[in-house]
């Protein structure tokens, strides 16, 4: 399953049915784990830990180091889950000493071309990145979040779970969960109820969220004040709980 003009190291741990295609190279401490299969060209470094059943296309670069200039050879990771899809020349780096030491992909990904993940992000399950979307280091991905084509997130923002960014967006503070974003400047525009609607939300969920992002967006209330009006709502919606917990989890403060 491994092309003769595939370059595979000698301390790379490769599962039995894995597929490497033509001219890739797998790097020292690269471990891919079953039913991945890998395109022509791709180039993947370690420390990397690759799991099952995901798809890598043709020049990709994966786990390579860190686009920092502090970063001086240290010994950092990059994990990926399962089930993902990496199109044509993503990146993807490892972490640096700075954060965590790891950038993480969860599962379930779809990672369209030209996609640039960065040292010590973390993205989890289930997200949607379009052509060209660049996250900086350090960036949080919440669960099935959407990235419009060409959006890039500035080092450190966070992105609440179920949020979208449009086409474009400028993402330089932290975008709440549920949240739609987009324009010039970028600014909320609604929650994504199309995308909850086809995650199973009840249309009384999807109220009460609009209702929690109206006290929080439309109301004119102090941030403070929104927190904890919505705190009193998780009481009797446990739905808006994610959303809570991204308002108060902002440290870049909220896009409002």
């Amino acid at each position: 399953m491994i092309h003769s003009t595939a370059i595979v190291s000698d301390t790379a741990s490769i599962a039995a049915d894995v597929e490497i295609g033509p001219y890739s190279v797998i790097g020292d401490d690269v471990t891919i784990g079953k039913g991945t299969r890998i395109s022509s060209h791709v180039v993947i470094n370690g420390p990397t830990v690759i799991g099952e059943d995901n798809r890598i296309y043709q020049f990709a670069s994966i786990g390579d180091d860190p686009q920092d200039k502090k970063y001086a050879g240290e010994p950092t990771r990059l994990t990926i889950g399962d089930r993902n899809t990496i199109r044509e020349f993503c990146t993807i780096s490892r972490g640096t000493t700075q954060d965590r030491g790891e950038t993480v992909v969860g599962d379930d990904n779809w990672i369209m071309a030209y996609v640039h993940i960065a040292h010590d992000c973390v993205v989890g399950d289930n997200t949607i990145m379009a052509n060209n979307v660049t996250l900086a280091g350090h960036v949080h991905i919440g669960d099935w979040v959407i990235c419009g084509g060409f959006s890039g997130v500035h080092q450190f923002c966070k992105i609440g779970a179920h949020a979208f960014l449009g086409m474009y967006a400028v993402i330089s503070r932290d975008v709440p969960a549920y949240t739609m974003v987009s324009g010039q400047p970028t600014a909320p525009r609604g929650i994504n109820s199309e995308g909850l609607k086809r995650r199973d939300f009840s249309a009384e969920q999807i109220r009460n969220i609009k209702h929690a992002y109206r006290v929080t967006f439309r109301q004119k209330k102090k941030l403070s004040e929104a927190i904890d009006e919505v705190a009193r709502l998780c009481e009797q919606q446990p739905e808006l709980t994610v959303f809570l917990d991204s308002l108060r989890s902002s440290e870049r403060g909220l896009i409002r």
